[in-house]
């Protein structure tokens, strides 16, 4: 599970966000001694995740308030289910409702993206990963919820692995020099990748000692000839262009990995309700 103090940070700035000033419509509505129960209904089918989070948005809010999951995360739910039921003072479960359904509509909806990318793949050696593209603050959210769905996670930060890209190339003047300076600079534990376009290129990395090899929007040919070159003397990344109608096809060429933007950078919310009974 992820830090609390990560978690109670992005929640505290939600509330700030959502209620500076309080809740004038619940305040001015609700009795300050009101007891109610509420539940939270799936409303398409899909993967669960996120329901700790939630269940510390309503502890933030109110101690008192008692968090019951029905399912856990990682869980299938379908149309209708019943995924969680919260009892407690009726004016902190309206003032912890829509950050509570924001984190927990996020990440189900990107559970529910990776698994149906993970399971078009499940037969096939190649892991689904995520990127780097994640809302701003959220990142550690979205990439628990990639694991959640079945996937695994690339890097999370730029501190934490070599990626040399197309900018960083054409600023070293070559994949070969970016890889030497790369190797003169960080310790022996960490791994160079490099990104690819052309075979020439993947050449080169292959000659420049890479560990990982991204072969970025490459034909299906170009993939296949790219892998028989490398010949697991790297490991092999393909990333762009990447959709649920082409992993398979992807994933068939003998690739390591499969990185997909897609899973957090534009992915649909699970849709979600919390009703108050």
């Amino acid at each position: 599970m992820l830090d609390k103090l990560y978690i109670d940070e992005i929640i505290m700035k939600s509330f700030k966000e959502d209620m500076p000033l309080g809740d004038i419509t619940t305040d001015s509505i609700i009795a300050k001694d009101a007891v109610s129960s509420a539940i939270f209904i799936a409303k398409e089918n899909g993967i669960v995740a996120g329901l700790d989070i939630c269940n510390r948005v309503f502890e933030l809010i109110d101690k008192g308030i008692v968090f019951k999951r029905i399912i856990n995360d990682g869980d299938k739910i379908s149309k209708g289910d019943t995924i969680a039921e919260v009892r407690g003072n009726t004016r902190a479960l309206l003032k912890g409702e829509r950050t509570a359904l924001n984190i927990l509509q996020r990440l189900s909806g990107i559970a529910t993206k990776t698994h149906e990318y993970c399971s078009r793949v499940k037969d096939l050696p190649a892991k689904v990963t995520d990127t780097r593209k994640t809302v701003p603050g959220l990142r550690l959210m979205d990439k628990y919820a990639v694991r959640t769905g079945g996937g695994s996670n690339h890097r999370f930060s730029l501190s934490d692995g070599v990626l040399i890209k197309d900018n960083h190339i054409e600023a070293a003047g070559s994949i070969l020099r970016a890889v030497e300076l790369a190797r003169k600079s960080i310790p022996h534990t960490i791994k160079i990748e490099v990104e690819t376009e052309t075979i020439v290129q993947v050449r080169e990395a292959l000659e420049a000692g890479a560990d990982i090899i991204m072969l970025d929007n490459m034909s299906i040919g170009m993939m296949k000839e790219a892998v028989g070159i490398i010949s697991k003397r790297a490991i092999v990344e393909a990333s762009g262009n990447v959709s649920l109608d082409r992993i398979r096809e992807i994933a068939e060429t003998g690739v390591d990995i499969i990185s997909v933007g897609e899973l957090t950078h534009s992915v649909k919310a699970l849709d979600i309700s919390m009703n108050i009974e």
